[in-house]
């Protein structure tokens, strides 16, 4: 059952706005100001860059592939799903973990006012958001609106208040730990930034997403990016040294300073909502993950269950809030090193995923948001994203070493044995070494999600070059060979000799030329008969000889219906017609694999649709 697309571009917004903005602004730059002091500016700064970076990366896949699971999905389809079976668990662990954390900081603000037993207090707030998701994304897209709205009107109100109480003289010095404690603190708050990942575990119940994801993830990168430095810079400026190292409440102690109790509470209440918004986003995307998984069979498919009445994967989801809460009786660093880890590893996978989908040159790969200066995002994450894993020191490596085993066994021991995928680093290998190695499943996978994503409608012209003869010609060929061959592959599905369709061909041309460009022809005859109409696809790698004037054609569609068809094919000329004009083409019909290929080239062309 596929999943109902509600939410759009301020909800996309909200989605990963709040799920950045949680624990990583509210709780963490206590802990980061003990490892690298003022310069945590720098480190937050430095981790919503190399986000950045990920970012494009994620927005292109997303954009090409809108499916539950997100960048698990992009992998398995980039890299084989023994990869993406792995990396689909390490990122529902890391989002898990992160939705734990907000919740640990949910706690920590609540203590501040009521004495409450902070295990339990998480527990039900679990169970809340929990039954939020299995309502409906859109009560929940609703819900994170109205939350994440609230949350940047109290920021911008802590910024502007905290602005002219800033002292210079408690940034001095900047970097007393040296450098390389700047780029380890950017490592251990990258955790702030990893709501991005969100979105695209959603995406299959975005409307528009070629358009609505890239610019939602846009304009939350830039908006927590600029929060977070101003926030950041504020609360370092205000308190002292000794009272930031190592709080769990510094931007409410920072409020304290130049806004006593009141601010205090803002601040508190801000951090409130920032924790509930990233629990409910943290709960809607890392049970995606779990969807993916189980539509692919790498794990067990009741976890791919859909309620029919809400349309949400319920049993992902209560599996997914069953792990957070067990999730909140680990150890604060804990949470925070394998959240910030797991999501360090995603966004390396992600930018090799588009490297190799491009250079791959997997035909039906089409996303709507091109990554800009391709690939130097991509090499500049990947060598980033591995610094900062490698500044993170041995617990990390720990920590990466026990989750990568478990999702490899989980691979190894179940989906292995149900799954054979292609995916296109197959087409990459293929085209270095020559060898068959792929069977074009995974081109028409990215047909049909293409189809899901653009709400396409199949017409009849859809289905007729579903259905028609293909010539796929090597080598040079006359016009007159050229309509013999075309008369002897439309023979049989117009039921006429192939002498006499090879004549109509022939009084056509003699008519008018039927070479509408430098090396496009559209040879189209009127056949007897009632309620027939059919078409050839014509590719000739070194071009058809019509005349001196076009001595090269390289690729013809040749049409023939009877006269009550006349309509039709005005209108199949029509689509013919927007096809062909469409951005690069020539590139797409000379670079199509096989006969499949060109069908798919003419399928996917952008064109008006019948209603």
């Amino acid at each position: 059952m596929k999943l109902r697309k509600e939410l759009g571009l301020i909800h996309v917004f909200c989605i990963a706005s709040g799920a950045m903005i949680s624990s990583g602004i509210f709780v963490l730059p206590g802990l980061a100001y003990a490892q690298a002091g003022p310069a945590v500016i720098l480190s937050y700064l430095i981790a919503g860059f190399l986000a950045t970076t990920g970012m494009l990366s994620v927005a292109e896949l997303a954009t090409a592939m809108p499916k539950a699971g997100g960048d698990y999905f992009f992998i398995t389809r980039g890299m084989g799903p023994g990869v993406g079976s792995v990396a689909g668990l390490l990122t529902w662990f890391s989002l898990s973990l992160k939705t734990a954390f907000a919740l640990v900081g949910m706690a920590a603000f609540t203590s501040l006012f009521i004495d409450v037993d902070m295990r339990v207090l998480g527990v039900l707030l679990c169970a809340i958001f929990v039954a939020v998701n299995i309502f409906g994304a859109k009560h929940a897209g609703r819900m994170q609106v109205g939350l994440v709205v609230g949350l940047l009107v109290l920021m911008l109100f802590y910024v502007v208040r905290g602005l002219p109480s800033v002292s210079i003289m408690r940034l001095e010095p900047f970097a007393p730990n040296g450098p390389h404690s700047i780029f380890l603190t950017a490592g251990f708050v990258f955790v702030a930034y990893g709501g991005l990942l969100k979105i695209s575990s959603v995406a299959e119940e975005v409307k528009n997403p070629g358009r609505v994801i890239p610019l939602g993830m846009i304009l939350a990168l830039l908006v927590v990016s600029i929060s977070y430095t101003l926030m950041v810079l504020v609360t370092a400026g205000v308190l002292p040294a000794d009272k930031l190292s190592g709080s769990l409440t510094p931007i409410s102690d920072g409020a304290a300073v130049f806004m006593g109790r009141p601010g205090r509470i803002a601040v508190g209440l801000a951090a409130m909502l920032a924790f509930i918004s990233t629990a409910n986003a943290g709960i809607m995307a890392a049970s995606r993950y779990l969807l993916a998984l189980s539509r692919d069979e790498l794990l067990p498919t009741m976890l791919g269950r859909v309620n029919a009445k809400f349309q949400t994967p319920h049993v992902a989801i209560l599996v997914t809030g069953g792990f957070i809460a067990a999730a909140l009786f680990l150890k604060l660093k804990i949470l925070v090193e394998a959240a910030s880890l797991v999501l360090l590893l995603g966004y390396i996978l992600s930018s090799a995923c588009v490297i190799i989908m491009r250079e791959s040159r997997v035909q039906n790969y089409q996303p709507r948001f091109r990554s800009p200066l391709y690939p130097w995002p991509q090499l500049i994450g990947i060598v980033g994203f591995s610094l900062l894993i490698f500044e993170m020191g041995m617990d990390a490596f720990f920590i990466a070493s026990g989750l990568i085993s478990i999702g490899s066994l989980t691979y190894w021991f179940y989906g292995r044995k149900r799954v054979d995928q292609e995916f296109a680093l197959l087409h990459l290998i293929e085209r270095v070494t020559s060898r068959d190695l792929v069977t074009g499943t995974l081109e028409t996978e990215l047909k049909q999600i293409i189809r899901e994503r653009d709400e396409v409608v199949l017409d009849r012209f859809d289905h007729l070059v579903t259905a028609c003869p293909v010539l796929d010609i090597e080598g040079a060929m006359t016009k007159s060979d050229f309509f013999g061959k075309a008369a002897e592959a439309m023979a049989d599905t117009l039921g006429l000799a192939p002498g006499k369709i090879e004549r109509l061909l022939e009084e056509r041309e003699q008519q008018g030329s039927t070479v509408l460009s430098a090396d496009f022809a559209l040879p189209h005859v009127v056949i007897e008969g009632e309620h027939h109409f059919e078409i050839l696809l014509v590719r000739c790698s070194e071009g058809i000889h019509f005349s001196a004037e076009s001595a090269s054609v390289h690729c013809a569609f040749v049409l023939m219906g009877t006269v009550d068809e006349r309509n039709f094919h005005l209108n199949v000329l029509a689509n013919i017609a927007q096809i062909v004009r469409g951005a690069d083409f020539d590139k797409k019909w000379m670079a199509a694999r096989g006969e499949q290929g060109l069908r798919d080239v003419v399928l996917l062309g952008e064109r008006r649709r019948d209603a």
